[in-house]
Order: C-alpha cells, then structure tokens, then sequence
C-alpha cells in the first residue's frame, strides 16, 4: 500500500476529514487531498512525522517499503535526487508486475537497486568534485 492510501485509511479509521487532519497537522487541506488522491510523498520527513503522530502511528507504518529511499534521495541530493529514486522506483516496479518472483528476492532485488544508485551518487558526485578541483 502507498503513503497516500495508508494515510487515508489512516485519517478514515479516527473519522477525521482532510479538513480536520490538515488543521491538526498545521497544512492546507489541499496537501492532505494531494497526498491521498496523487499518492505523493512529503517534502520533508519531518511532515510525515508530524502526520503519524497526529494519527496515532509511526511514520514507519505511513511510508511505503520504498518512501525512506526517495526522501532520502531528495535530503541528500535534493528535487532532482529525489525524481531520480522515484523514477528509478517506477521502473523496478514494473518488473515487479509479471509476478514472478517472490516477495523475498523482489526485497533483496530493490535493496540491491538502491545501494547500487547510493553508490553511482556518490562516485558522481566525487567526480563532479574533483573536475571542480582541477
């Protein structure tokens, strides 16, 4: 399930509107149907936090398996890292979507993914910096 679904089920199970979770969550309502209906992740871990807590549980149980990796991706290396993660998410998931693998190689399979783009950021940007250098 994805954040958006997750935090709508969420927001129904206490019986509050957009309106009143946008309230008690200091955003506009506007965000919250943002979120639910278009299934985007918040900017900043801190909303997501600031979210769970409203609703009664840990932004763990909001986030989907693959939002920690984008909104680090975006922490780290900004709006551009972080279309990077989710398009590279996007991809992943559709080989997903033959079903043929198991639900514990498709996790060992998106870890491995992730690492190896942490790793191509990081030589990237070393690269970057030692052209700046010379």
């Amino acid at each position: 399930m994805k954040f958006g679904e997750k935090l709508l089920k969420a927001r129904k199970a206490l019986g509050l509107s957009r309106s009143d979770l946008a309230r008690m969550a200091d955003i506009s309502v506007r965000t919250v149907a943002y979120y639910e209906l278009e299934n985007k992740l918040p900017k900043q871990r801190a909303t997501v936090e600031t979210l769970a807590k409203v609703l009664g549980t840990t932004p763990d149980e909001l986030m989907d398996e693959t939002a920690d990796f984008v909104l680090s991706a975006r922490e780290v290396y900004g709006a551009q890292g972080a279309r990077e993660a989710e398009k590279l998410v996007g991809q992943i998931r559709s080989l997903y979507a033959g079903g043929a693998l198991s639900e514990s190689d498709m996790d060992a399979m998106m870890l491995a993914i992730q690492d190896a783009y942490w790793i191509a950021k990081k030589k990237r940007l070393a690269q970057k910096e030692s052209k700046t250098n010379d």
